[in-house]
């Protein structure tokens, strides 16, 4: 079988990119994105430069929606107890993703004219069956690849949306008897990531929810710039750091690469082929490996490694890995 050979091309886009052109995804940026295999999106994005009705420029959703990547994935791993703020957890006892369903639910009403005289502004929360009924089975599908166990959350009490929701998941998780599966609302989701993240393999749920558990869930981990994620559909891809721009340390070298190095594994991974899967495999024992010593970390962690430098100290031990050929 023929390895592997990459052709990278960098386009602009998000705010600078705006601040530029007036747009912040150019058409010829978003052919290029249309055509490509996978697409490795930077972090992006200035709190100062919003959309005339205050919105920031969202180049991340507009990809999703252009290119109908409809599941949104975000691994959460703990690499040392000296990373979490929570007491008595081991390296790896914390190991969850959450999955959620990205073109639909409270973010599909964001472009829509929502106001009524300037006096009132409503969004929408729209739940199709077509929509959950493809998320739920790419959330049962990952779990099978872990320990066989799905967690469904939402708010049914509440919202008639979410028993929709429900119900959908429900019939979906009918043609999963393997695959375990439980139910819980957000706000107690958001107790229990605190009290027993241990319990959770994979978590399934609206977008509003997973966007705002996934980032409590990175602080678990050590923040954000431990937090790689993928937005997946059926022919396409994007994966990109969770953690944006960090304007306020942008160009002093300080920022923590974990998050884009561990979002190219992703990458890699999801392309599926022999040498794409070895080498996500090398990337995450890398990171591993690096990350057992508590002392090489970045400012954001405690530490005093510069981006590169720590860039440089995974780069050594895939190195390894691939000269000594163990996985």
């Amino acid at each position: 079988m023929p390895d592997i050979k990459f052709s990278l091309t960098e386009y602009p886009c998000g705010a600078s990119c705006f601040l530029a052109t007036g747009e912040a995804l150019l058409g010829e940026t978003f052919e290029a994105c249309r055509q490509a295999d996978a697409i490795l999106l930077g972090a992006t994005g200035l709190p100062s430069v919003r959309l005339p009705d205050g919105r920031d420029i969202t180049r991340q959703l507009d990809l999703r929606e252009k290119l109908d990547l409809y599941c949104g994935i975000r691994p959460v791993y703990l690499y040392h107890p000296s990373d979490t703020p929570l007491k008595g957890y081991s390296a790896g006892e914390i190991d969850f993703v959450i999955v959620w369903e990205n073109t639909e639910r409270l973010f599909s009403s964001r472009t829509a004219n929502n106001s009524s005289n300037g006096e009132a502004v409503w969004d929408i929360l729209r739940i199709t069956r077509t929509g959950a009924s493809r998320v739920f089975p790419a959330a049962f599908e990952l779990a099978r690849t872990r320990r066989r166990h799905l967690t469904l959350v939402d708010k049914p009490n509440v919202l008639p949306s979410m028993a929709f929701f429900h119900q959908v998941f429900e019939e979906v998780a009918a043609e999963y008897p393997d695959v375990s599966t439980d139910c819980c609302y957000v706000d107690a989701t958001a107790l229990y990531l605190l009290k027993s993240p241990q319990r959770f393999d994979v978590i399934v749920t609206e977008n509003m929810f997973g966007d705002i558990l996934s980032d409590l869930a990175a602080g678990l981990v050590g923040g954000m710039g431990m937090a790689p994620s993928a937005d997946v559909g059926d022919r396409r891809a994007v994966f990109q750091p969770a953690h944006g721009s960090a304007p306020d340390i942008a160009g002093r070298g300080i920022a923590n690469p974990v998050a884009a190095i561990l979002s190219a594994a992703m990458m890699l991974e999801w392309l599926k082929h022999p040498s794409t899967v070895r080498g996500a495999k090398w990337i995450r024992n890398a990171v591993k490996r690096t990350l057992q010593e508590p002392g090489l970390r970045t400012p954001d962690l405690g530490g005093s490694l510069r981006t590169t430098e720590m860039g440089y100290l995974i780069g050594k031990e895939i190195e390894k890995l691939c000269c000594a050929s163990t996985i």
